[in-house]
Parts: C-alpha cells; sequence; structure tokens
C-alpha cells in the first residue's frame, strides 16, 4: 500500500539551493488540526545528512548578520537539521551571548497532556537566550503559536522562526524564514476538518500526516 502512495510523488526544485527538492504527494490527508491536498514528505530533507547540511545553509543565509542566536529549538524530528545549522552559524560568526560562546540544539519534550515543556536541565539553555525556533512545516499556525507561548513562559526570546515550508510568511505577527513556500506549491490548500470539501465529497482520508511522517489508512 506504501507504493500506491509513493507512486503518486513528484519532486519540487528550490529557488534558492539546486541541491534541495521537496517531495510531495497529492491526496487527501489529516493532520492534527487540519486536512490537506498535498503531503510533503521531507524524510530525507531531514534524515539525510547531506540535505540536512544544504537546507542548514540555506537557513543560515537568513541569519548571518542580524540577531544573535544561542539555542536553536528543533520541532518535527529536525535535530540534524538544527545541529548543522548550528554549526553553520558559528562558522559564519554568528553572535552568541553564551558564556561558552556555543549555540545549545534543544528539542522539547511534551508531556501526557500534549503540552510542550522543558526539563529543569535544559530550561538554562531557554531562559533568557536568543532562540531561533526550527521547523519542518508550518500551515495553521496553531505548533507555532503554541511553541512561542511555550519558549517565552519559560523566557527565552525569540530572534527568529525557520521551517523548510510554511504556507504563510508570517503567523502571529512573526516573520517565518523559509526554504519553500505557497509560489512553490500554489495549489495547496488547508481546511478545518468541518469544513473539508473532500470529506464533503465523500473521498477517503489517504494517510494520516504529521511533522515525523505518514501512516496509511487502509480501507
Amino acid at each position: 500500500m506504501i507504493i500506491m502512495l509513493l507512486d503518486r510523488e513528484y519532486k519540487i526544485p528550490s529557488t534558492l539551493n539546486g541541491n534541495i527538492n521537496l517531495k510531495v504527494v497529492p491526496g487527501h490527508f489529516a493532520t492534527t488540526h487540519s486536512h490537506i491536498n498535498f503531503y510533503m514528505d521531507m524524510t530525507t530533507l531531514k534524515m539525510r545528512l547531506s540535505e540536512a547540511s544544504e537546507v542548514a545553509k540555506t537557513m543560515a543565509q537568513e541569519y548571518q548578520y542580524s540577531k544573535p542566536i544561542d539555542t536553536i529549538i528543533c520541532m518535527d524530528g529536525c535535530e540534524i537539521i538544527g545541529a548543522c545549522l548550528a554549526e553553520e552559524l558559528q562558522r559564519n560568526g554568528i553572535m552568541s551571548l553564551n558564556t561558552h560562546n556555543t549555540l545549545y540544539v534543544v528539542t522539547p519534550e511534551f508531556d501526557s497532556n500534549g503540552q510542550m515543556i522543558f526539563r529543569d536541565n535544559v530550561r538554562p539553555m531557554v531562559y533568557r537566550k536568543n532562540i531561533l525556533l526550527l521547523l519542518a512545516s508550518a500551515t495553521t499556525g496553531r505548533t507555532i503559536e503554541r511553541s512561542l507561548s511555550c519558549i517565552r513562559y519559560y523566557g527565552g526570546i525569540i530572534q527568529g522562526i525557520s521551517a523548510i515550508f510554511s504556507a504563510t510568511d508570517e503567523i502571529h505577527g512573526e516573520p517565518i524564514n523559509h526554504i519553500f513556500g505557497a509560489k512553490d506549491l500554489p495549489d495547496y490548500q488547508t481546511f478545518s476538518p468541518d469544513e473539508c470539501p473532500h470529506c464533503k465529497n465523500k473521498e477517503k482520508i489517504d494517510a494520516i500526516v504529521n511533522g515525523f511522517g505518514y501512516s496509511e489508512l487502509l480501507f
């Protein structure tokens, strides 16, 4: 069944870096908060070192001569990109206010209620630190909203948000630096589950998707 989904896959090359390609699959997909008509497979971009390095190099260009960054907070399984990005920023001479003159790469934890938290041993890497939030994708903005609220609760200072794909250039007043956007995938749409035209047309959901991948629904 996996082959059936991937048979529809095609690649969109980045206009910023010819070594980066976004794999997309048209269809009917359900996320935690919405339904979407394209699934973006970022598996190799996040987990293959050569591709993650290219993503990091491209993202680093947005921060090379701007704000200080102390900590990169990684969402959606972007830890490899985060590590490469930290190295790239240091190589480019990014300002850091850390005592150790280096960057932290942190992944938040989620409790049993889905609340995003940082344990006591990690809090010093967030409190009064300049934070770069790193995500695979930004669509409805709910993940970013929750992340920003949590980071500010723990005393972090938001200095930037980067995503591989973002459906918009700004969410909740914060600019989103992205490699792929709406112009690269103009037919991309997101719907609330109650307003989804695919559901109204009784079209089956191909898969449940999130930042970690997809699970096909078999009927």
